[in-house]
């Protein structure tokens, strides 16, 4: 992985990806991505386990922070 790989959490919304990661699924399947992706946090998504922006119509709540 990239130095540069970062996992920013997104306020009400998706984790979004950057940098240079992959992803596999629990039987090691590769999923298709780009340099920046964004993953589902809500669970409403049609595309999961990327996200498809139905957080804001759920009105999905959550601005976790780091300590």
């Amino acid at each position: 992985m990239s130095d540069n790989t970062q996992i920013k959490v997104k306020d009400n919304g998706p984790y979004v990806v950057k940098g240079d990661v992959e992803m596999v699924d629990a039987e090691g399947n590769v999923f298709e991505t780009r340099k920046t992706f964004s993953l589902c946090r809500c669970g409403h998504s049609s595309n999961k386990p990327f996200c498809d922006g139905s957080h804001k119509r759920v009105e999905f709540e959550s601005e976790p922070r780091a300590e």
